[in-house]
């Protein structure tokens, strides 16, 4: 599954609701991508057009232009059949390393993170 948004919007701690990682975007279609974690859950939510579900043991690879969320094949009814969702960005690069953090703290002890260079 592919999406393409202009940019990805994060907030590694939102103080205002409970310290939640939060990613989100909005496809240029009109798709709705969500990615939320409170830092007291050992599972992290995912949010694909209104239909949220749990998950943990996803990997995600972050470069400047490429966001990609793999998850276990047992789970592939959250990314409507697929085992993958690539959503290609153009983020600023100053936002990139507050995009790095958020990722980080949606995926602590839960999820592998890794960071592509440019």
């Amino acid at each position: 599954m592919q999406m393409t948004t202009s940019l990805l919007i994060v907030n590694p701690c939102d103080d205002e609701e409970d310290n939640m990682a939060m990613l989100c975007c909005h496809s240029d279609k009109g798709e709705m991508f969500l990615m939320t974690r409170y830092p007291d859950e050992d599972e992290l939510e995912i949010t694909l057009d209104d239909e949220p579900s749990t998950l943990d043991g996803i990997k995600v690879t972050l470069s400047p232009t490429r966001l990609l969320i793999e998850i276990g094949a047992g789970d592939t009814d959250v990314l409507k059949g697929d085992d993958h969702l690539e959503i290609l960005h153009n983020s600023d690069a100053a936002d990139l390393a507050e995009i790095e953090q958020t990722l980080q703290n949606i995926l602590d002890g839960t999820g592998t993170y890794i960071r592509e260079p440019a």
